[in-house]
């Protein structure tokens, strides 16, 4: 059995690395082919840039390609560029831009992670007859009685399994995550000793096609008629100031609302039917429930007969939940106090084992619950 769990010499073991053009793909690929394995190295190209894009910190634009090409070419591996624009475009974009105009707060990362980056590369990869798919992804993977199983980083500031839930089973046993297990200050320092050109690169901001984060920007770019005026009004339903587009706003949100109280507004719920913004207090904010939908279950319904941990933002910390599946839908009564959850993020599930936090998996907030109303 080889490092990475094939039963096969590593020289006859074919790789895919998916590389971004940063260090963390990178120094996987750099790995990968000192380690004697048979490498190759796929970049995606997913939209068409700009100077904006250029010129800030996203991943997937012209300069990371050029990264990613040089990188290959300094270790000796193969290359290759994949333009999947037109996917993206309608995969992530569209979706992005969907969601967001229903009043939600979609988390496009994941949707690339689900479509392009997964089930396409992964499809691309088969193609190959590569033996694993690599990915410099901060996440944990362990196989236990055969199965594989993913895990919370050992380097919780860098762990990015809340934007891999939606990994299916299938993709998650052909998939490898070699950097789960150090801190990314130890990737850099093996970045620096492999000679890496991006061994100081910075690391991806924001939304690769949102320059600068301005979500608004790239709303009024595709679909301009979305800014319509609407009513602002309180948890009564009483008319307290006017909106210049619902796509300004998103729960939690204190900045931009623009009416004096005697106590600090926020954005409660957004209700897209009657283009209408919902505020009120700092505590109208905390959720007690939550629905959800499009569902990823990746252990057992029996394992989710204990309160178990769940996480609702990238960056929260993790909350005790209790699960109820409802057909294809899950209701998570949350057991920890939690403000600003909004639909269109996403809710993950966690469990604790001798290998750490376990994904268990996760769906899309569909609804919000708390003492005042529902979204």
């Amino acid at each position: 059995m080889n490092s990475i769990g094939i039963n096969k010499p590593k020289k006859e073991t074919k790789v895919v690395v998916a590389m971004s053009g940063g260090v963390d793909s990178s120094v996987v690929a750099a790995l990968m082919k000192k380690e004697g394995y048979d490498v190759t190295g796929i970049t995606l190209k997913l939209y068409d840039d700009t100077k904006q894009s250029a010129e800030g910190r996203q991943c997937c634009a012209g300069q990371d390609i050029m990264d990613a090409k040089r990188v290959s070419e300094k270790i000796n591996i193969n290359h290759e560029i994949l333009y999947y624009q037109k996917k993206f475009r309608s995969e992530v974009i569209d979706s992005f831009i969907d969601s967001y105009t229903l009043g939600e707060t979609p988390i496009p990362c994941v949707q690339c992670n689900q479509t392009v980056k997964f089930r396409d590369l992964f499809k691309y990869a088969k193609d190959l007859n590569a033996d694993a798919l690599i990915t410099g992804h901060y996440v944990s993977r362990f196989q236990k009685n055969g199965q594989a199983s993913m895990y919370r980083a050992k380097d919780y500031n860098r762990d990015q399994s809340y934007f891999l839930f939606s990994t299916t089973q299938e993709q998650l046993d052909y998939l490898r995550f070699p950097l789960g297990e150090i801190d990314k200050s130890e990737t850099r320092t093996m970045a620096k000793e492999l000679n890496l050109n991006v061994a100081d690169k910075p690391d991806s901001q924001d939304i690769c096609f949102v320059p600068n984060g301005d979500y608004s920007s790239v709303i009024k770019k595709f679909r301009p008629e979305s800014f319509k005026k609407g009513k602002i009004i309180d948890i009564t339903g009483k008319q307290i100031g006017e909106h210049e587009g619902i796509i300004n706003y998103t729960i939690g949100q204190r900045k931009g609302i623009k009416i004096s109280n005697s106590k600090p507004l926020y954005v409660i719920n957004i209700n897209a039917d009657n283009n209408t913004v919902i505020v009120g207090e700092k505590e109208n904010l905390e959720i007690k429930e939550i629905q959800l939908r499009e569902l990823n279950i990746l252990a057992s319904k029996k394992e989710f007969d204990e309160i178990i941990n769940i996480k609702v933002r990238s960056t929260g910390r993790l909350l005790k939940a209790k699960i109820n599946f409802i057909k294809d839908k899950a209701r998570v009564k949350i057991l920890d106090k939690e403000r600003g959850i909004s639909p269109g993020q996403a809710c993950v599930f966690y469990s604790k084992d001798e290998f750490g936090d376990k994904v268990l998996g996760g769906g899309w907030i569909d609804k919000t619950f708390n003492n005042n109303l529902s979204t």
